[in-house]
């Protein structure tokens, strides 16, 4: 039989029907992925509005007046106590930090923290070249039967999407890098936090207070606020 040309056309607009599809499939997952990058949480409310408005240096008097003196007079009384950490006064500690932070062409800026039961939401602005997207770590401090404690990051989103396996991944080989780089003292309180959010790494929760030393017993993550049960050494 002589090819007419008829089956040619057929397979050509076949062909075509399915790049048409396959484009427009692409087409609704680029805007999904945009969306979802773009998403601003409603409990994003952050004191400070944005990098210009990052002047005060003054250390925050929630920390200076009430919080540290209250930690500092109960760890001398040889039994253990709680300290309330209200989300407000959180906020406004981490608000005078020396804001914006910039690593590798972004430019971090606008923290806010907030208590929801059983979790700390870590969240704030991230500006790659002109364009906003926000950040949240939500972590999950636990206390084990023998008195460790785990930092765990349970989830790490920008706007509503998740990408916890590949942020942790890059953060791990940043910090070898580090590591690798510049001597760090990995009994350092700090270094044993950056473990523990990392590899999972449990610490012992003892940090000193003027001349005291106290010990971090349990912690209660309540709407708004955190309740730890301290114990002096």
């Amino acid at each position: 039989m002589p090819d007419t040309g008829t089956d040619s056309k057929i397979c050509k607009k076949s062909r075509i029907k399915r790049l048409v599809i396959w484009l427009t499939i692409d087409f609704i997952v680029m805007v999904t992925i945009f969306i979802l990058l773009m998403y601003r949480p409603g409990q994003y409310n952050p004191i400070v509005p944005g990098p210009e408005s990052y002047e005060s240096e003054q250390v925050s008097k929630y920390w200076t007046h009430q919080l540290l003196p209250e930690i500092h007079n109960n760890s001398q009384l040889g039994r253990p106590f709680d300290v309330i950490l209200t989300q407000e006064g959180i906020n406004d500690i981490i608000s005078r930090a020396n804001w914006p932070i910039q690593s590798e062409g972004i430019m971090f800026y606008s923290p806010a923290a907030l208590f929801v039961p059983g979790t700390v939401l870590l969240m704030g602005t991230a500006d790659v070249r002109g364009v906003e997207f926000i950040i949240t770590i939500e972590l999950v401090p636990m206390i084990d039967e023998d008195g460790f404690m785990k930092l765990q990051v349970a989830k790490m989103k920008i706007g509503a999407m998740n990408i916890t396996p590949i942020a942790k991944a890059i953060a791990k080989k940043m910090y070898s890098q580090r590591l690798a780089a510049f001597p760090i003292d990995t009994q350092d309180f700090r270094a044993k936090i950056i473990g523990s959010l990392l590899n999972d790494e449990p610490f012992e929760p003892v940090f000193r207070i003027g001349e005291n030393r106290v010990r971090v017993e349990k912690i209660d993550i309540e709407q708004s606020r955190l309740i730890a049960r301290m114990t002096p050494i």
